[in-house]
């Protein structure tokens, strides 16, 4: 016999209970992790100097240096370094210009971690020169990205973030109201006691919280499994293939300097700010170089390309955001989601704050768990209980 439509829905609610008590105690102290770092990676670069200062660099009245003097001062303080550079170009006039070398030998082990190297653009002074994972906040991104378990840390991360988001799903359906009880469900219970207290604090910061932590986990897990969903975007909608290009060297043509190699990308798109510079690796390399165009969404990493030959200056390929297919635009968007610059200051200001909303159901979703426990213990030892006699001096 089927059992009443009031019993199935008690029985699929204990389900729900279930999944939600499992995902959270499993996967609960890991969304925490990633809450409070998220929060501080919100701000990285500007921590990194608040912690770093001296890559910080003087006001001054003087011109700023070329690219190409820059470039040569970082070769000649890593003479030894010749492969290709890229070059982050400063955002404000008290930054430096940051190049980062991929191959260094010292952490050739480890999937990502370069040799990052500061410089004053305007007196070529060589502020800093630092291995990635060395410095409080490369390690902090680590431990956000990757648990600190290098390759194998993406994927972890990744399966643990879908996790979460069906225990986000399952808050939602365990949160959800009957028809005219709202305004209830969504409002702070005055008066009430801790249980109830705590039980609305975990509901409320979960429903409000809930848009921008499906963003910031969703967003993170596209980036963490990108080697799995990447391909399965690309059969959706084709993607910008990396294009395979290389310089063709005539005699002894002389390397392009750098400021040129920019000017040519910079006529493909007048109106763009310039980026990042990398520079050729080795006599075939090429000039890459990226820009931002206008309502570009990524800041910091922008996704408008323009490759370069090193020794003729000839466009050899262009990735314009325009002709963006629709999976591009998805990849366009994930970064810049993640840690709120799409939005610029307010989105990352709301994506600090939202890192802390994790720490707090989980706090009170575990507050709840042991409060109803003990509300269950308390039931059986009752007096008059059945259960309660039957674990007296037998079970003592």
């Amino acid at each position: 016999m089927m059992p009443a439509p009031g019993v199935r829905r008690l029985r699929l609610r204990e389900t729900w209970v279930r999944l939600h008590l499992f995902l959270a105690l499993t996967a609960g102290l890991v969304f925490v992790l990633a809450g409070l770092t998220g929060s501080l990676l919100a701000f990285y670069v500007e921590i990194d100097r608040w912690l770093n200062p001296e890559i910080t660099v003087g006001v001054t009245t003087e011109p700023r240096q070329s690219h190409e003097a820059v470039f040569r001062a970082i070769r000649a303080a890593h003479p030894s370094r010749d492969g290709s550079w890229r070059l982050e170009m400063p955002m404000s006039d008290t930054a430096p210009v940051t190049a980062r070398y991929y191959r260094p030998a010292e952490t050739a082990h480890l999937a990502f971690a370069p040799l990052m190297v500061s410089i004053d653009p305007f007196s070529l002074q060589v502020r800093a020169s630092r291995l990635w994972g060395d410095t409080a906040m490369t390690w902090l991104y680590d431990l956000h990205y990757a648990l600190l378990l290098d390759r194998g840390g993406r994927t972890t991360l990744g399966v643990i973030g879908i996790a979460l988001m069906l225990s986000l799903a399952s808050g939602v359906v365990l949160w959800w109201p009957r028809a005219g009880r709202y305004a209830g469900a969504l409002t702070f219970k005055r008066r009430a006691g801790s249980a109830r207290r705590t039980y609305d604090l975990h509901k409320l910061g979960g429903i409000y919280g809930l848009v921008v932590l499906a963003v910031v986990v969703g967003s993170g897990v596209l980036l963490e499994l990108s080697h799995w969903v990447n391909p399965l975007i690309d059969r959706a909608s084709p993607l910008f293939p990396t294009p395979a290009v290389q310089s063709q060297r005539i005699g002894d043509a002389p390397r392009l300097a750098v400021d040129d190699a920019v000017r040519v990308a910079s006529m493909n798109f007048p109106d763009a700010t310039l980026r990042w510079i990398e520079t050729p690796d080795g006599p075939s390399g090429t000039y890459r170089i990226n820009l931002r165009v206008a309502n570009e969404p990524g800041v910091r990493f922008p996704r408008t390309n323009v490759w370069i030959d090193q020794y003729s200056g000839e466009v050899l390929a262009i990735r314009d955001r325009q002709l963006n297919s629709a999976g591009d635009t998805l990849l366009d968007w994930l970064h810049p989601l993640h840690n709120g610059e799409a939005f610029g200051m307010a989105g990352r200001i709301v994506v600090a704050i939202s890192g802390l909303i994790p720490l707090l159901l989980f706090v009170t979703g575990v507050m709840r768990w042991r409060q109803k426990r003990r509300a269950r213990n308390a039931a059986l030892h009752r007096p008059g209980n059945g259960a309660g006699r039957r674990s007296g001096p037998r079970g003592a």
